[in-house]
């Protein structure tokens, strides 16, 4: 049995417990959210079990919620780049700055409300734009959410003016600048701790998908979930599932057939309809609670809509101060979209 060892004791001892010569290739998945999630349930285990079934059980996946190899949501990215694991799930947006030819495909304007469009658009733009974000890790897909919207305390929210001068929880830089751009104060934070900041009145909102209203019961925080018109969201959030590149490196060509296939244009698309579905989900459990679900009209969303242009262009800016060429980047994201989208 060929086992790679990490630096968490935990790990180690889960290795170690493991039956000897079940499988060749024992991993280790981590990740921010619990075993309760629509992540964990609907889309981590099941793509660790397709790529075990592809294996022929050469390969044993075994996934740690709720980051209970140690570490906060913002150093998973760093821990498969380390080696500390050998693969994780993460939020782009918990390392600003660290994944900026990604960040594209969160902007609002440019991801407007197709989860599986973002996903497979990434996928097609990713050699010649993204990969340069990715130096240590090997991606085994991006996703994008159904899309953020807002969640508040008890404040309808119609117009930018009903936002001005709030706390409102971000999920990225871009969210921040959303954020900003419609008058509000943006906070950051671990998704996780969302409930306890709502309860105590550090935030009056947040800029979130619905599907983390179930396994955060955010129904008991909230009374209002707003939207735009025809599910238009306010940008998105970007998330990976990437290995350490040693340790994808070490593994041999049919091993890692079976990771790319586990992880193909259909399963794409599967994540896309997994994450939509969640959505509905989220947002029947909060009405069916007493929550006001908010769909704001043509001409609302348009006034919400208008200050977003801005934070296309601070995002253009802000990248091009490094040497990316966002502006190509942002008519490459919504060109890709729109034809995966059709």
């Amino acid at each position: 049995m060929k086992t790679k060892t990490t630096l968490s004791a935990l790990a180690l001892a889960a290795a170690m417990a493991s039956p000897a010569a079940a499988q060749d290739y024992t991993l280790t998945l981590h990740h921010f959210l619990g075993e309760r999630s629509p992540a964990h349930r609907q889309m981590l285990v099941p793509w660790a079990e397709r790529v075990e079934e592809l294996s022929g059980g050469a390969v044993d996946i075994e996934v740690y919620p709720s980051m209970t190899l140690g570490g906060r949501p913002p150093e998973l990215a760093a821990q498969a780049r380390d080696g500390v694991v050998d693969m994780i799930w993460t939020l782009n947006g918990y390392t600003p700055g660290l994944f900026p030819r990604t960040e594209v495909f969160e902007l609002p304007t440019v991801f407007l409300n197709d989860p599986a469009a973002a996903n497979f658009a990434m996928r097609a733009m990713f050699d010649d734009y993204l990969a340069e974000d990715y130096a240590g890790l090997e991606v085994m897909f991006l996703h994008a959410h159904a899309g953020n919207a807002f969640h508040m305390v008890d404040d309808e929210v119609r117009s930018p003016a009903d936002l001005e001068g709030m706390n409102l929880r971000t999920p990225s830089r871009s969210g921040a600048w959303v954020i900003e751009a419609l008058g509000a104060n943006p906070v950051a934070m671990p998704v996780p701790e969302l409930p306890q900041a709502l309860s105590r009145g550090t935030v009056d909102g947040a800029l979130i998908p619905w599907e983390i209203i179930p396994p955060l019961r955010l129904q008991e925080q909230t009374e209002y979930q707003v939207e735009g018109a025809d599910m238009a969201r306010f940008g998105t959030s970007i998330f990976q599932v990437s290995m350490n590149q040693a340790t994808w490196d070490g593994l041999p060509e049919d091993i890692q057939a079976a990771f790319r296939e586990a992880s193909n244009e259909a399963w794409l698309q599967e994540v896309g309809d997994i994450w939509r579905a969640a959505d509905d989900f989220g947002i029947n459990m909060a009405t069916e609670a007493g929550n006001t679900h908010i769909v704001l009209s043509e001409e609302e969303t348009e006034a919400m809509m208008a200050p977003l242009a801005g934070v296309v262009d601070r995002w253009i800016e802000e990248v091009s101060g490094s040497g990316v060429d966002g502006a190509a980047l942002v008519e490459a994201a919504r060109a890709a979209i729109d034809a995966a989208g059709n």
